[in-house]
């Protein structure tokens, strides 16, 4: 058991620390590593840690807009700054919020966006000073080689981006909670984690059998958010797939993972899942991660349709025209971004039209974005469709009240939960981006 004296108070740990951890503690390394360190153990205590466990992954911060109602975490990176204190290791950060010259707005939505976002240069420089990767490291796919900020099997991380959690976790086999923001960079300034749920063996087994016994391979993000919805926050252990995607791993089982993952952490909270002859841990370990008494969800067909048919449309006119539409959240991954731009030149070709019929933002890391124009023809072609290329984080875009009451189409879950967007399936959302 330790202590630390906080002004007068003594606060108390059950929590098992290293003779550093508790110097740490008592502010032998000086006031804000003390309050940075007394964060991540209260923060570990209230889950039952017994202990920090060391990082050796990657550091990736989910809050990265400067909206001014965070002024306790201004503060706080100031603080920070001040002190002359970095994160342990480079971190990468999730999306800017805006980009007008991809993402066009008329001047009425940039003045609720200056009042919302106002704090934003200031906020990215803090983040530099603190251990920003560099000026691309804004996007929610860190993970994807182009960015580089990729966990190996078994890494210890502390990240809080709930689709990033999900697929290190689970399809990179590395070990993340699901964390509160902020949590995550006193974790890599300390450069430790609390050690419970998914950071252990137990926490790791699977509650659920999940059976896919559906005609075809169905959408990634329909069997995401199906069994987001039907899991909530338990593990699942998922059989069928392999049918569809092979065995082992390959970039389009990486992509279709991606996706379906992060509809599962946003229609429900999964934080990890296991794939039966893909994933790492359930190649290794196989049916062995079910719990004793686990409960089973079988998915076929008609449940996917289903669930489709059960989504709400938020818009207040229902037969209304749509006039934006994002692809990639989370960002597409470069091998995505190519094959949808070739999917919209040639569906504009068959329909004999040069240009697509409304504003189609595909939304990637500023580093694959970059790859993606090194293919200048690609490139050339995919701007002649009239669609556009961003790195924005779509769901921010449409916090913003009024583009929130714009009609917008999205084939992502997350999107579509999030906000008022109305999700389609990739080959009806085609159909009316070139209408």
């Amino acid at each position: 058991m330790a202590s630390k004296r906080s002004g007068d108070q003594v606060i108390q740990t059950k929590m098992e620390l290293t003779q550093e951890e508790e110097e740490i503690l008592a502010g032998k390394q000086g006031e804000t590593m003390q309050k940075v360190m007394e964060s991540i153990v209260l923060y570990g205590e209230i889950f039952g840690a017994r202990r920090l466990l060391p990082l050796n992954g990657p550091v990736h911060l989910v809050t990265s807009f400067g909206i001014p109602l965070l002024k306790p975490v201004f503060e706080m990176m100031d603080e920070l700054v001040e002190n002359g204190i970095q994160s342990k290791e480079e971190f990468t950060v999730d999306p800017r919020p805006l980009d007008y010259d991809n993402v066009k707005c008329n001047l009425l939505e940039k003045l609720v966006f200056k009042i919302m976002y106002g704090k934003q240069k200031e906020y990215e420089k803090q983040l530099q000073k603190v251990g920003l990767k560099n000026e691309n490291a804004f996007t929610c796919t860190c993970y994807l080689p182009e960015v580089g900020n990729t966990p190996s099997l078994g890494d210890i991380l502390a990240w809080a981006e709930s689709s990033a959690v999900v697929y290190a976790n689970s399809v990179l086999g590395a070990r993340s909670n699901r964390n509160s923001g902020i949590i995550e960079l006193c974790c890599g300034i300390v450069g430790k984690a609390p050690e419970f749920g998914l950071l252990t063996d137990e926490g790791r087994k699977a509650k659920w059998l999940v059976e896919v016994k559906t005609s075809k391979v169905p959408n990634a993000q329909v069997l995401g958010s199906a069994i987001g919805m039907k899991v909530v926050e338990d593990v699942p252990y998922i059989t069928g797939l392999d049918k569809f995607l092979g065995v082992g791993f390959s970039i389009d089982t990486r992509d279709y993972l991606k996706d379906m993952g992060a509809a599962s952490a946003s229609n429900g909270a999964v934080g990890l899942y296991h794939v039966e002859n893909i994933t790492p841990e359930a190649i290794e370990q196989q049916r062995s991660l079910l719990v004793e008494n686990y409960q089973k969800y079988t998915i076929d067909d008609q449940e996917v349709e289903r669930i489709i048919n059960s989504y709400p449309l938020m818009w207040k006119k229902k037969e209304a025209k749509p006039k934006v539409c994002f692809i990639g959240c989370p960002h597409l991954s470069l091998e995505q971004l190519a094959s949808w731009s070739e999917r919209i030149s040639l569906a504009l070709k068959k329909a004999d039209r040069e240009k697509v019929g409304l504003p189609t933002l595909l939304c990637a890391a500023p580093d694959v974005v970059n790859a993606f124009k090194g293919d200048k023809t690609r490139y050339s072609q995919l701007l002649a469709t009239g669609a556009r290329i961003t790195s924005i984080c779509a769901l921010m875009y449409m916090n913003n009240p009024l583009c929130a009451k714009q009609p917008v189409i999205t084939n992502s879950n997350k999107l579509r939960t999030y906000t008022t967007a109305k999700f389609l399936l990739d080959e009806e959302l085609l159909a009316q981006i070139i209408n």
